[in-house]
């Protein structure tokens, strides 16, 4: 979403389509779900939040200028109307007068120029300000050049809001649906200082559902009808419960029990209920990858890092330990989530393929020997440690890649280390690690979103990665080339083509998520791209 930047292999399913079992119409006061998650929230601070599970909290408690539907399509929230200049780069919104935060407080224009202001200044410390790129002056502030006052938004009025683009943003509407660009009340921050966003009660809430009875570390919360939403006369469920369940067996038993009336499954799961009414997976536009530390001497090689690649089964990843409707790529951007605006073929198409990306444990070897030889560590033993999440699915992934790792490498030696989700983020985001299993989920239906996060001195370039001409091939695709549809789908190939031939990272697999659900519940709304979950309209009939 936005990638989301979710640690989980099964991040995909962390919010589960789950439904309670009673409830015979819309109206009725049992419209209850009850969810598991395989993670535990972090912060609900949508500034400083990076996990999916977060992000899919927000969509549902929270609103923007708009909301994604069906097939992401931008439909109104916040916004009542819109205007824009010719040229594109000047957009007005008249905002509802009777949307209102959960303490009564009014949404105002105020409130999303702050909440705006508060994620691009650098002091907050957002993974997320890069999104901004293209607002004016938005670039500037993040890198400490200009004053964050000089952002490109501003109130005409309470309910009037202007925002004014350096560039053309093709997906701008995208964007706005993204939690990233919701409002924030500066009253309630500014009480709650550094606890805003801990704990349920330290936040307001302007969407469909409230979160209640979340603590800040416990592993149970809910997300309850929302009485002060402006549209809350379509909002069916009563509420909907989450807990946090990371065992696959122990979830499945609860879903058996009717505890549950929806479960994610692991790949053995899903491959003996395949044939039942209640089964469904969801591709995601996602990408599982491997980032190797290149501030460290040995990844700092580029035969070491194509090694690397080079050890791993992708097909034997996805078919034998996942298998789960994953699919094996070597692609960072997914599959499905854009077409070349001339030939409408997809990314994945377009782009080329180094050997690295292919599994070939003969060239793995010699590479690995020639890398260490060079480094001057030949007959060495390499002590590794590879950082990913603690649910079940990951493990099995992390115990693939360690005994893979180790077999094709020799002297190699990988030690697991898989922690919650929390841990991980706070570890990958100070690149306090040698070896993660990273990934990115989509956080809107282009692929600039997968390809912003690798450029130099990106908050979410976890491997820290970095080239000159990648970089400048991405920064054209948001400039010259923004109004030529072509040439920036062209930057964009062309990059990834860099990224993949220099073993920037490791492509492993583009995720799926299976699940049971109970049928009776209905309206609710996927997007393989952003937030993924919109819960609005779904009831349980």
């Amino acid at each position: 979403m936005n990638r989301l930047l979710a640690i989980s292999v099964s991040a995909a399913s962390v919010a589960l389509l789950l439904g309670a079992c009673s409830s015979k119409s819309s109206s009725s006061t049992k419209q209850d779900i009850t969810m598991p998650s395989t993670q535990e929230l972090s912060t609900i601070d949508l500034s400083k939040s990076t996990a999916l599970d977060t992000f899919n909290t927000l969509n549902n408690t929270n609103e923007g200028l708009y909301r994604l539907g069906k097939n992401s399509k931008a439909e109104p929230g916040i916004a009542k109307s819109e205007s824009v200049s010719k040229d594109e780069l000047t957009y007005t919104y008249t905002l509802r007068n009777n949307a209102k935060w959960s303490n009564g407080d009014p949404v105002t224009a105020q409130d999303f120029v702050y909440s705006w202001k508060r994620t691009v200044n650098p002091k907050t410390g957002s993974q997320y300000s890069y999104l901004f790129s293209g607002v004016k002056n938005a670039d500037a502030i993040s890198s400490n050049k200009k004053s964050v006052n000089t952002l490109g938004i501003k109130a005409l009025g309470k309910y009037k809001l202007q925002v004014t683009l350096e560039k053309k943003i093709p997906y701008f509407k995208l964007l706005l649906g993204f939690p990233v660009f919701f409002p924030q009340d500066q009253k309630v921050v500014n009480k709650y200082g550094s606890n805003y966003g801990t704990r349920s009660s330290r936040m307001v809430y302007n969407g469909p559902f409230k979160l209640t009875g979340w603590n800040g570390t416990g592993t149970t919360w809910t997300l309850k009808k929302n009485n002060n939403y402006w549209d809350k006369k379509n909002v069916k469920l009563n509420q909907i419960k989450y807990q946090v369940v990371k065992d696959n067996s122990t979830a499945l038993n609860q879903y058996n029990q009717k505890k549950l009336t929806g479960v994610a499954l692991s790949g053995a799961q899903a491959k003996n209920v395949k044939g039942q009414s209640d089964y469904e997976s969801l591709m995601t536009s996602s990408c599982y990858y491997l980032s190797l530390n290149q501030k460290m001497k040995l990844f700092k090689n580029q035969k070491i890092r194509e090694a690397f690649s080079m050890a791993i089964n992708r097909k034997v990843l996805v078919n034998k330990v996942l298998d789960d409707g994953s699919i094996a790529t070597g692609s960072f951007v997914s599959k499905g989530l854009a077409t070349n605006p001339k030939t409408g073929k997809d990314f994945t198409e377009d782009a080329s393929y180094p050997a690295s990306d292919s599994y070939n444990p003969t060239k793995a070897k010699q590479l690995w020997q020639a890398g260490l030889k060079e480094l001057g560590m030949s007959g060495k033993s390499i002590d590794l440690t590879l950082l990913a999440g603690d649910d079940d699915s990951t493990k099995e992934v992390t115990q693939y890649l360690q005994s893979s790792l180790e077999k094709h490498l020799p002297g190699l030696k990988v030690t697991n280390n898989n922690l919650p989700s929390a841990n991980v983020l706070a570890k990958q985001s100070s690149h306090s690690f040698q070896i993660t299993l990273s990934d990115w989920f989509a956080d809107f239906s282009d692929p600039i979103t997968f390809l912003n996060i690798l450029t130099t001195g990106n908050t979410s370039n976890q491997s820290q990665w970095s080239n000159a001409t990648y970089d400048k091939l991405i920064k054209a695709s948001s400039t010259t080339d923004a109004n030529d549809p072509e040439a920036r789908w062209q930057d964009m190939v062309k990059a990834q083509n860099i990224l993949l031939k220099d073993a920037g990272i490791a492509p492993l697999y583009q995720s799926a998520s299976p699940w049971l659900m109970n049928q009776k519940l209905k309206g609710l709304i996927y997007n393989t791209a952003g937030a993924n979950y919109n819960f609005k309209s779904a009831y349980m009939k």
